[in-house]
């Protein structure tokens, strides 16, 4: 005895409206269009990630990029003369506007005097020294010896003006021909200031 089976198509769709069993037409798959490559827009696109990040590590490397300076040891009085022992070299990022000496232009500042009151730790500008000397013409530079209860009750600072008075020693012996006390008004300099 042998079976054989057949398999019932499946039922068709119908068309609406029609009483009759005619399948409607199926639509054939449409085929994708293939996307067209284009090389050129995709080498523009790699060069110009490619040139960004370039940039941007060159933006970061010159942004940390140190110079060496020349900077203050120890402090050095206006006036005073500069010595090898005085200078140092740090290595820092210096913004443009920052006039500073290169640390191999340390040698040349040996020997000028201090313009200004140095303060060990601080970079060194160009205008800091000077190969002048501060005492110009018609200036003196003069010491006085005086107690501490002569002193004046402020500090005396380079450039300002005091009145010296010159008066007699109250110990000289009564022989001395008196100097009369005439004012007179100085410029201060450092080593009359001390």
């Amino acid at each position: 005895m042998s079976k054989s089976s057949t398999i019932a198509p499946a039922p068709a769709a119908q068309v609406p409206g029609q009483a009759g069993s005619v399948p409607a037409p199926v639509a054939a798959p449409r085929m994708l269009k293939q996307r067209r490559r284009r090389p050129g827009l995709i080498a523009l696109s790699v060069a110009l990630i490619a040139a960004g990040g370039l940039s941007g590590a060159v933006l970061y490397a010159a942004s940390g990029e140190r110079a060496a300076v020349v900077v203050v040891s120890r402090d050095v009085p206006v006036g005073s003369l500069i010595a090898k022992e005085d200078l140092g070299q740090a290595s820092v990022a210096l913004d443009p506007a920052v006039k500073s000496v290169k640390a191999s232009e340390a040698e040349r500042l040996v020997g000028q005097r201090a313009a200004v009151d140095l303060r060990a730790g601080n970079l060194l500008s160009p205008a800091q020294v000077t190969d002048k000397t501060l005492v110009g013409p018609g200036d003196q530079v003069v010491g006085v010896s005086v107690k501490p209860s002569q002193l004046p009750a402020t500090k005396l600072t380079p450039g300002q003006r005091v009145l010296v008075v010159s008066t007699p020693d109250p110990d000289a012996a009564a022989t001395d021909k008196p100097v009369p006390a005439t004012p007179k008004t100085n410029s201060c300099t450092r080593s009359c200031c001390v």
